[in-house]
């Protein structure tokens, strides 16, 4: 039994799915990145029935108005270019005024993600009418991929009993399966990225993604979206990623201790030329979280790594893209990379550290071999086999893998055992999703435990 067809069992005879609400909505810049790299979908109808293909997603808007520019959308056969405005519901348009702006006047098409029962127009202030497609739901739900829930109880779950008795062999094959399966989505979801924009551009986006951490995934991922790698080519990426990221205000250079202000200096003289290309407007800003970060992750570091990189693309795509695929090389690759500002400091403004600082530790390294590289390898390359992804060691747990943990193995005595690949650790995420985090009932509903007896069988 392959594991996607195992989760379908566990929860076919369920009543969760039915008495699940609708997949809750992430914030709607979230969404328009998913737009962007094309996880949305290439193909609709509009309201009034029309086909509708999507040539081309558009550019990121960085002043007032519609959300993307130079949009090319083919509607019945005939082409259109103009721009692009993404909204959660129809009613939107007219909610957010763009039917009396100017700036929305050439609009050529509204992408809305939520259907509404009472009749909504999308009208210019010409009054013209703009046609208007719904994501369908089972692809804005396969792009979400969100659980009803963002965490499960720290205890024991009710599948620790049978897991504890299930021979080490079935336990090892439930995890090697969960493992792959979400390698393959992983794979999948880099090459639906690929194919709008490039594999330069998705492994830069899959980059800023894992440099972002949980708190800033998402405004890394729309600065590497908004400014992306072949807009850097032959220019210097640390003062204008600084820069459009929001973080070169006059008044830090001012502000800044003695020590670092010839590197403020220094970003500023190169920012202020380029200011206008890339700056955004005030309500175009990114949501970046400062707060309840350790200092090494701070949002001023992580772009600067970030742009690091992209300073010395060559160097890091050979190893990344590389057939034979070698992960040592990457994690020697990324280890390799020395700032003489940023191994030294945590943000613009902070005085010298006092012991020096990796640019890219060793744990931001291993998530990205596990959520872009290694997958991409396991898809296309015959020489990177299963033992090999099994070979690589994980960092320390993190929260969720420790939650996970306590959640399926209890006090499973050789649960260490389980711990020490990458690729377990993977596979522990992905059953903590899908029964987890999908099980609303604190476990009394969930069959995963009942069903476990039926695998791999």
């Amino acid at each position: 039994m392959t594991y996607p067809a195992f989760v379908a069992r566990v929860w076919q005879s369920s009543t969760r799915v039915a008495d699940t609400e609708a997949v809750p909505l992430p914030h709607e810049l979230a969404l328009q990145a998913l737009w962007f790299d094309g996880h949305l979908g290439h193909e609709f109808t509009t309201a009034d029935g029309r086909a509708v293909r999507i040539v081309q997603f558009g550019e990121w808007n960085r002043a007032s108005g519609p959300d993307f520019l130079h949009a090319a959308v083919e509607i019945d056969g005939t082409l259109h270019h103009g721009p692009l405005e993404l909204d959660l519901r129809p009613s939107d348009w007219e909610a957010h005024g763009h039917g009396a702006n100017p700036a929305f006047r050439a609009t050529v098409l509204h992408v809305t993600v939520r259907d509404e029962a009472s009749a909504a127009f999308t009208r210019t202030c010409d009054h013209r009418l703009v046609p208007r497609v719904t994501v369908p739901a089972g692809v804005l739900a396969a792009a979400l991929d969100l659980p009803p829930r963002l965490t499960a109880v720290a205890k024991a779950g009710r599948c620790a009993t049978p897991l504890a008795g299930m021979p080490e062999r079935d336990l090892l094959e439930l995890l090697d399966q969960a493992a792959l399966h979400r390698a393959r989505r992983k794979a999948a979801r880099f090459l639906r990225t690929a194919a709008v924009h490039g594999r330069d551009a998705a492994l830069f986006q899959s980059l800023a993604e894992c440099l972002g951490y949980a708190a800033n995934r998402l405004p890394l991922l729309l600065l590497a979206q908004r400014v992306p790698l072949g807009t850097l080519r032959n220019l210097p990426a640390e003062p204008i990623l600084l820069g459009a990221a929001g973080f070169l205000a006059p008044e830090i250079v001012a502000a800044a201790p003695v020590d670092t202000r010839d590197h403020l200096h220094h970003l500023w003289d190169s920012w202020w030329k380029h200011r206008t290309r890339f700056e955004s407007q005030p309500d175009r800003t990114l949501p970046w979280t400062f707060h309840g970060q350790r200092p090494a992750n701070h949002p001023h570091r992580r772009v600067a790594a970030l742009a690091c990189l992209a300073d010395h693309w060559p160097r890091v795509r050979q190893p990344a893209l590389a057939r034979p695929f070698s992960a040592a090389a990457v994690l020697r690759m990324l280890a390799g990379f020395r700032h003489p500002f940023w191994n030294h400091h945590h943000t613009l403004s902070s005085r010298a550290a006092a012991t020096p600082l990796a640019l890219i530790g060793r744990s931001r390294a291993l998530e990205w071999l596990a959520n872009t590289l290694v997958p991409l390898a396991l898809a296309e390359d015959p020489a990177f086999t299963w033992d090999k992804y099994l070979g690589l060691r994980a960092a320390a747990p993190n929260d969720k893998v420790k939650r996970a943990t306590l959640r399926l193995f209890g006090q499973r005595p050789d649960t260490s055992r389980f711990l020490k690949s990458l690729a377990h650790h993977q596979a522990l995420l992905q059953i903590y999703h899908d029964f987890c985090l999908a099980d609303t009932s604190s476990c009394a509903d969930c069959h995963f435990p009942e069903q476990l007896s039926l695998f791999p069988d």
